[in-house]
């Protein structure tokens, strides 16, 4: 049985807001609209959709779910550019750059319904 991970969609009841924020925060343009909005070219697709048509392609599915209940990671090239750019952006930032024993250094953010971004680069030493 064949099982691959394709894709990521936030549920939120401000599409524009969030759209924004990571448009701003990925640096990629994408086309939007109030429900729904795609950004394909960030690796698997990382999609927004308004909460009330979550609820009107299935009654009752968003009882009792939460925000900021996830942690979504994207690899990038430079985490203290990134950081610097959260910075200019008065982004909330969970954990400034950090670099792990184990060789990723990370920022850890929050989007505007709280779920925690984590901008990673593979490093060669610890801090």
């Amino acid at each position: 049985m064949k099982r691959q991970f394709r894709s990521m969609c936030l549920i939120t009841q401000n599409v524009r807001k969030l759209y924004d924020f990571y448009q701003n925060v990925l640096q990629v343009q994408t086309e939007a609209s109030d429900t729904f909005v795609a950004f394909e070219p960030v690796g698997v697709p990382l999609t927004l959709y308004h909460l009330e048509g979550m609820e009107q392609m299935a009654p009752g599915s968003m009882q009792g779910a939460g925000s900021g209940n996830v942690v979504i990671e994207f690899e990038v090239e430079d985490v203290d550019e990134e950081y610097a750019h959260l910075l200019a952006m008065d982004v909330p930032i969970v954990k400034p750059p950090t670099t792990q024993p184990w060789g990723l250094r990370s920022v850890w953010f929050r989007d505007p319904d709280d779920n925690i971004v984590n901008f990673f680069a593979a490093v060669e030493s610890a801090d």
